[in-house]
């Protein structure tokens, strides 16, 4: 585990994406981005922060989605069709 020397704010990281701050909210929510809440405990509203490395490997994935390691597992087991006595 690396230590990331830089973490980008919401409006940093739409920025350096040329995305709006908008668009940076729904991948963190829809977790394509990881991000951390560094607001204090019980603030009404989040401070995001994306690591450096984070968003690197969003941005990783989005060029060369191959590249990046996957599960193999499928994520739910398909059900057998039960038989049907005629």
């Amino acid at each position: 585990m690396t230590v990331d020397s830089k973490y980008y704010s919401v409006q940093d990281a739409a920025q350096t994406l040329a995305v709006d701050d908008e668009q940076i909210l729904a991948l963190i929510h829809s977790g394509q981005i990881k991000a951390v809440n560094m607001a204090k405990a019980g603030s009404q509203r989040p401070r995001w922060r994306i690591a450096e490395s984070d968003l690197g490997r969003f941005l990783l994935g989005r060029l060369h989605p191959a590249s990046l390691p996957t599960n193999n597992k499928p994520a739910t087991k398909r059900a057998k069709p039960e038989k049907q006595h005629v």
